[in-house]
């Protein structure tokens, strides 16, 4: 059985701009062995939305999980 292989948390805060905003990055198997990579964002304290891209192997999952965690820093993101 695959385990959960990453998982990122990133905050963006910017008091000036009324700016306070999460970003979650995970990569999960799934029922049937492929792997999923899950994306949830939104306003800090509230559920946000979430999106979930489907990729047929682990590593692929984890590129794209890379892919974006480097655009968040890019845009003003912290890892936490």
């Amino acid at each position: 059985m695959m385990e959960k292989t990453s998982c990122r948390l990133f905050k963006r805060i910017d008091p000036e701009r009324n700016m306070a905003r999460f970003y979650t990055l995970s990569v999960e198997p799934t029922l049937f062995g492929d792997a999923a990579l899950v994306r949830q964002w939104g306003r800090i304290g509230t559920r946000g939305q979430l999106k979930i891209n489907l990729f047929d192997t682990m590593p692929a999952a984890e590129e794209a999980l890379s892919r974006l965690a480097a655009r968040k820093l890019r845009r003003g993101y912290r890892a936490i």
